[in-house]
């Protein structure tokens, strides 16, 4: 196939995001593109955005406009705009092309009246396209970057609404991949060669729970830290890829009130299952948790690492940790210490927490802890466990 150009990627954000961009890359490499690692050599230039942090949404607002500048500069409406001495105009040279995708072109697409859509159309004129990520089907076979570790997602979205949370507003509510095709990727990555793999879902372990249950079941519906849920299928779907004799397992991201006694047993049983295990706490103060929609308490998480280390010979821990949310005070940090201290985490991922626009935490909460002191206290965490 004759390439109809160079594509270069960035992608921000969660594993999810870095799967998506493997899927994105496949979808044009079919359509005749290939890739560049400098997106100055490109044709297009599509940005996988994540809108869950600040920090991650202005890097991508920075290299849109990056790439913009460039555009200017190179494609300048009449010479008296170019300065030839210093080297700004190349002959010849199209103009780069600006692709958005990820959670940022997600909730644009997710309101239905279009006002969001269009309001991004006119903050990002620059934009030659806002991309969602449901376009890109999982029937296309990723072109991953990694040739060790084989992302697998099993399912897309999240339907748990954290108020600090945006991406049930970005990526929908929670749809799992058929049982079938999530197995049939797994075979498919083992005739490549592949030896790991890791099964990827912004609530992993809540698996399966949209597919025909739903509360009136009894077989299907459970109480789980004081809150009714549905039964999740995860532990069946990794007792079968565990059977598949690869090297190791691994899942991101779980939540505590979907970590079932079924999916202790099955992590305990298999060798190949990978006993670091991600389970976010966020805060470890029970009105803190109230407030960010968690549905535990303090004890009720430290009761499940006791169960889960009672039963699962070595295993570790990591975490989320959300500082300085609203009305976090230093009691309340306190409390997240020593949460952390009996938890014994091997490493705990950081986030100074900041307001997401459409989030309950947003529109309830004030922004009331001073960025100095989420900074101390960032430091405290982060000499205690990292």
């Amino acid at each position: 196939m004759q390439k109809k150009g160079k594509i270069f990627i960035r992608t921000f954000g969660c594993i999810q995001n870095t799967a998506d961009s493997e899927r994105v890359k496949a979808y044009y490499w079919e359509k005749g593109f290939s890739e560049t690692d400098n997106w100055k050599d490109s044709d297009m230039v599509i940005i996988n955005t994540c809108i869950v942090r600040e920090s991650a949404e202005n890097r991508a607002y920075g290299l849109i406009n990056e790439v913009n500048k460039w555009n200017k500069r190179i494609n300048p409406l009449s010479l008296r705009d170019i300065s030839l001495e210093k080297g700004n105009f190349k002959h010849g040279v199209k103009k780069i092309k600006i692709i958005v995708t990820g959670c940022l072109a997600g909730t644009a697409y997710r309101d239905k009246t279009g006002k969001k859509l269009k309001q991004l159309q006119i903050n990002f004129p620059e934009v030659d396209q806002f991309l969602p990520i449901d376009k890109i089907s999982f029937q296309i076979d990723p072109l991953r970057n990694s040739k060790e570790t084989a992302l697998i997602p099993i399912s897309s979205g999240c339907s748990n609404f954290c108020s600090f949370c945006i991406v049930p507003f970005a990526r929908g509510p929670e749809v799992s991949r058929s049982f079938e095709e999530i197995l049939k990727e797994v075979d498919g990555v083992i005739k490549k060669g592949f030896k790991k793999v890791m099964l990827i879902g912004q609530n992993v372990n809540s698996y399966g729970s949209d597919l025909n249950h739903s509360f009136d079941d009894k077989t299907s519906s459970w109480v789980h830290m004081g809150k009714k849920r549905i039964r999740s299928l995860f532990h069946v779907l990794l007792e079968e890829v565990a059977k598949k004799g690869l090297e190791n397992i691994s899942f991101v991201s779980s939540n505590p009130w979907d970590f079932s006694d079924e999916l202790i047993d099955v992590i305990a049983k298999y060798a190949n299952i990978n006993k670091l295990l991600h389970l976010p706490l966020q805060a470890g103060d029970d009105k803190i948790l109230e407030k960010m929609n968690r549905g535990y308490t303090a004890e009720e998480y430290l009761d499940l690492i006791k169960k889960i280390r009672a039963k699962v010979k070595d295993v570790r821990f990591s975490t989320d940790i959300i500082i300085g949310f609203p009305g976090e005070d230093e009691e309340a940090f306190n409390n997240t210490v020593e949460v952390c201290k009996k938890a014994n985490f091997e490493i705990a991922y950081l986030n100074k927490y900041s307001p997401r626009k459409g989030t309950v935490s947003a529109k309830m909460y004030p922004n009331d802890i001073p960025q100095a002191e989420k900074k101390r206290r960032w430091r405290v965490l982060n000499e205690l466990i990292n």
